[in-house]
């Protein structure tokens, strides 16, 4: 009898374990591969596009693309422009909180990763009201001194460029700063005992060591840029400039819609992101760029005199710009009749939320949104959850390749992909296009690397043993799964319930195309509202939005922390 359990055990543990993973699996081989082989075969539909399955296959709508030559160009120079100021912030400011004696260095570094939370879609609304060239505040401003026509264009290449930079410039700081935080600075040191200056020295010996880093942040940023929607959609479509993201929602909206042309620049940009992705992991796997020594050491920090308060001068200048000057315009708008650059005491008024919080269309819209991150949030932090346990922990074959394949959706613009599941979920027997769930679809997907890198990463630090301990005690693995692992991972789910939450209800490009009339979200509403009424009612509805998600950060995070204690206690 005792020899059947030894013989029999492996199979349950090995059934156990294996339907959860294949459920998985092949959830995430329809959310995330079923779309772009849609997007791929409307790529190459050479035929009538309003006939589906195709009726001829070719490359001509991606020959087509070279009579488009100039919305390539205009994608290349503002994604060039802004990924080198982004990266300029990211360093100066990483440098400045990593190497010398700032003050209030600590406030300084949290308050750095705001512009992440704030989005460039609201950057984008706020600066549209400070620097449009006719009716931005800046330049009434500089008309109303004897200035004559616009100091500065927000609608213009450098305009967009410039918003998109402030709002990446966060996530280079966080990459470029990890880096120079685990950085053995002896070197420097070594550097200004024989006499070189501060500058030399972050010149010719902080910035080789870093050099890695900084171009695994180069490319991770550029190809961020390179799918970006919501600043183009903002400030470049009133001036009739377009990027490649714009174009494609464009030629879909147009009649008769160019699907097939949408597809094909969907489907090069997939590849050019996909590229730069790919060659990014390969950068900073590589061992040979590693600086960290197996040398115990304390970062040094320099002590820079008086220049101090100019590089606090300097930090503080980009979170005025990111996220101060931003926020306080909005609200400026949002409580003005006519939003214009002098305040007066007749023009303020509430009535631009009485309006927002009394449209059908707005209340529904924001409660989709809530309704769609909470799920989004609870459902995907179970399903990247296992993802992130069966790519670490288990030895399922083709686990590797599983990884790549849940990293997809990273390598491909929310719009492009939306672009994919618009066509794949038209066709599918079950009607859910323009409903609530394909929204819910969707999010999952495009979030599933959000989650898994968030859980991943918390999983590496757990050791082995104390699965292993629990299987040998005879635990199975579902029971091991909840009283182990589950436990042990709070901090990382908590964090990846969090971060997807805050993503779903803020998101843009998946929304925007696969929303219908009764499901309407939050963001592609304050986007319409943005084109078809009031500047001062947007700004009211995009505070709306931010205030609502504040509150919910707080909530959870006071939950959390009370929950923590009481677990500790």
């Amino acid at each position: 009898m005792f020899a059947a359990q030894i013989r029999f055990a492996p199979r349950r543990v090995l059934s156990g374990q294996m339907a959860p993973m294949a459920m998985v699996v092949a959830v995430v081989a329809i959310f995330v591969l079923y779309p772009i082989y849609y997007l791929v075969q409307a790529s190459l539909d050479v035929g009538d596009s309003s006939v589906r399955p195709p009726t001829a296959y070719g490359f001509d709508n991606f020959a087509a693309m070279s009579d488009y030559w100039g919305i390539m160009l205009n994608t290349l120079s503002v994604t060039f422009m802004a990924t080198a100021v982004a990266l300029f912030f990211g360093f100066l400011i990483a440098w400045i909180l990593t190497r010398t004696n700032v003050p209030f260095r600590r406030t300084l570094e949290q308050m750095m990763v705001v512009p992440y939370y704030v989005t460039p879609l609201l950057g984008a609304l706020a600066w549209n009201l400070l620097g449009a060239p006719e009716s931005g505040f800046i330049n009434q401003l500089w008309r109303s001194m004897g200035g004559q026509g616009a100091l500065i264009n927000i609608n213009s290449a450098v305009g967009i460029a410039w918003v998109m930079a402030l709002f990446e410039g966060s996530v280079a700081f966080v990459m470029i700063g990890a880096v120079m935080k685990s950085m053995d600075p002896s070197l420097e040191e070594a550097s200004q005992i024989i006499g070189a200056g501060r500058l030399r020295t972050m010149l010719k010996v902080t910035l080789p060591l870093v050099a890695p880093g900084v171009l695994g942040a180069t490319i991770f940023v550029f190809a961020e840029m390179l799918g970006s929607f919501s600043a183009a959609l903002v400030l470049g479509t009133p001036s009739r400039f377009y990027v490649i993201t714009t174009a494609i929602y464009q030629f879909v909206l147009q009649y008769p819609p160019r699907t097939p042309l949408a597809a094909a620049m969907g489907v090069s940009l997939f590849a050019a992101m996909f590229l730069m992705l790919t060659l990014y992991r390969r950068i900073i796997a590589n061992r040979s760029y590693v600086t960290v020594s197996g040398k115990a050491f304390r970062p040094r920090i320099m002590d820079v005199g008086w220049l101090r308060w100019a590089l606090f001068a300097i930090c503080m200048a980009y979170v005025f710009l990111s996220v101060i000057l931003p926020v306080a315009t909005l609200v400026y708008a949002s409580v003005q009749k006519l939003a214009v650059a002098f305040p007066k005491i007749d023009n303020f008024t509430l009535e631009n939320y009485r309006t927002a919080f009394s449209l059908n269309a707005v209340r529904s819209a924001l409660w989709n949104s809530l309704l769609l991150g909470l799920l989004t949030a609870t459902i995907g932090v179970a399903i990247t959850g296992l993802l992130s346990w069966i790519i670490q922990r288990s030895n399922m074959p083709g686990r590797g390749a599983l990884e790549y394949i849940v990293m997809f959706p990273q390598a491909v613009p929310r719009l492009v992909f939306a672009f994919g599941m618009m066509w794949a979920w038209l066709v599918f027997p079950i009607p859910i296009y323009g409903t609530f769930w394909i929204l819910l679809i969707a999010y999952l997907t495009v979030f599933l690397p959000l989650g898994v890198r968030t859980i991943s990463s918390v999983i590496v630090q757990l050791d082995k043993s104390l699965d292993e301990c629990g299987q040998v005690s005879g635990a199975s693995w579902s029971y091991r799964m909840r009283t182990i692992t589950a436990p042990l991972l709070r901090p990382g789910i908590l964090a990846a319930w969090l971060l997807m939450f805050v993503a779903s209800v803020r998101e843009l490009g998946a929304s925007i195309l696969l929303m219908g009339p009764n499901s309407k979200v939050m963001t592609p509403a304050i986007v319409e509202a943005f084109f078809s009424s009031s500047s001062e009612l947007t700004a009211a509805m995009a505070l709306i939005q931010t205030v609502v998600v504040g509150v919910v950060m707080v909530v959870f995070t006071l939950i959390t922390r009370r929950a923590s204690q009481y677990g500790g206690a």
